[in-house]
């Protein structure tokens, strides 16, 4: 019984001296965070990429066509360049099946920036992008002037097609529309369940890194034009005098004595402000504009977007206000020489920088006097609501500057065509804008336009 009871102590100290030994051991290197205990869903190296697991069938009854990319909308909306035999005008504007994203334009919603900068990323690399309608027809959406597709790239000449649609659900980057309800459907819904199950982005329950919570940096437009990437996707406030409305938009102008000039902005209200915001925006009246810097792809400028008023909280430092009313447009008489040349301007950090003066008058008013036209181009397009609109290319001094009208009538309610002007000289009076990568003044009425 002694030997026995012996033997297990050796027994039990040799266990714990192996233990002890197991213990002494150096420290595993810190291999970064690692999945919360929590999730449920599947390790990483388990996902499943749906998005390359469905196969494009060229050879279905569902209508397609080979297409390349007009304009970046926001993430479930692309205008695409297609035959017109496809579409009337060329473009078809596809708004993306099973999907919806946050929003980016007019409204700045948490990974709305996210999921249009992903979209526009792989669209823009793609080899060959093909789109696919849910039927033999191409179906619009509620708006009658969108439609619907699947969209389908190539990352490489060499890969496969993927579907970008669910690429997108499987990113976490949209919630679920109809997603169940289509040809890929039980595929939709299970990228859409392995986002969820993972937490990814707008299934996350955490702060988007990209949007800004902040409050409204408070500024002057003198020092938010020429600084408008250092306050991107920031909100800021400024005060100025509404010129002109046009395209769900307004165009905002301020006086800076410092630099004796007119600075401007355009804002860009879209489909949802009410009454009370629409009324504030009216043209003359002196307002406080809070909104977030944007920069609009399709235009290839800068804009103020997520503008808002809030009835049941009208004193809401992040409103809209109107200050005053019964003021007009400034119509800055400009040179041609000026509007192509350079200005300084003083900086942030108190040196002086070189600019285009076109640049820092974008969003002002502005008179132009003696200008000759040369030539002229007109908009055709049976498909745009620009359709009449025209161009107005004029030289003075062996300078030339551009004039875009919108669609303009006569008095008595007559289409005016270009060449109404072709040959003459004109004076005109109209907003500083950017189209078509060039500096322009943009006319809105045939009473901007004298013929000397």
């Amino acid at each position: 019984m002694y030997m026995l009871k012996r033997y297990l102590s050796l027994l039990l100290a040799l266990i714990l001296a192996v233990g002890l030994l197991a213990g002494c051991g150096e420290k595993a290197p810190d291999e970064g965070p690692t999945k919360p205990a929590a999730s449920t869903g599947p390790e990483l190296t388990d996902l499943v990429d749906y998005a390359g697991s469905v196969k494009l069938n060229m050879s279905s009854g569902t209508a397609k066509q080979e297409v390349t990319v007009k304009q970046f909308v926001d993430g479930d909306t692309t205008h695409f360049f297609v035959p017109s035999s496809v579409m009337p005008g060329g473009v078809l504007k596809a708004r993306y099946l099973a999907v919806n994203t946050p929003e980016s334009t007019g409204k700045i919603e948490e990974f709305g920036k996210k999921a249009s900068n992903f979209t526009k990323e792989k669209l823009s690399s793609a080899v060959s992008i093909i789109i696919e309608s849910e039927t033999a027809s191409w179906n619009p959406d509620s708006t009658g002037d969108r439609y619907l597709v699947w969209v389908w790239y190539k990352p490489s000449a060499d890969a496969e097609y993927r579907n970008l649609n669910i690429e997108i659900l499987q990113n976490g980057l949209a919630i679920a529309s109809n997603s169940a309800n289509n040809q890929y459907g039980t595929t939709c819904m299970a990228a859409l369940n392995q986002a969820k199950a993972q937490k990814l982005n707008v299934h996350s329950g955490q702060k988007d890194p990209d949007y800004y919570y902040g409050e409204a940096v408070e500024m002057t437009l003198k020092e938010l034009r020429p600084n408008l990437e250092k306050y991107s996707n920031m909100d800021v406030a400024f005060e100025g005098i509404v010129t002109m409305n046009d395209n769900n938009g307004v165009y905002v102008e301020s006086y800076d004595p410092e630099t004796d000039m007119y600075y401007g902005m355009f804002v860009y209200y879209g489909f949802n402000l009410n009454g009370k915001g629409m009324e504030i925006l009216t043209v003359g009246n002196e307002v406080r504009i809070v909104g977030s810097v944007q920069y609009y792809e399709g235009g290839g400028s800068w804009q103020i977007a997520d503008v808002d008023y809030r009835m049941m909280k009208p004193d809401d430092p992040n409103n809209l206000q109107k200050l005053s009313d019964g003021h007009a447009p400034a119509y800055v008489e400009t040179s041609i020489k000026t509007f192509n040349g350079n200005i300084n301007i003083p900086s942030d950090d108190g040196e002086t920088v070189t600019k285009r003066y076109a640049e820092m008058a974008l969003g002002t008013s502005i008179e132009m006097k003696g200008l000759k036209v040369v030539d002229s181009y007109t908009t055709t397009n049976e498909e745009s609501s620009s359709k009449g609109a025209f161009t107005l290319e004029c030289e003075v001094d062996g300078q030339t500057v551009d004039v875009r009208t919108t669609v303009l009538y006569d008095a008595d309610g007559n289409l005016i065509k270009a060449s109404a002007y072709e040959g003459k000289t004109i004076d005109v009076k109209g907003m500083v804008d950017y189209f078509n990568g060039s500096y322009q003044i943009k006319v809105f009425s045939a009473d901007n336009i004298n013929i000397h």
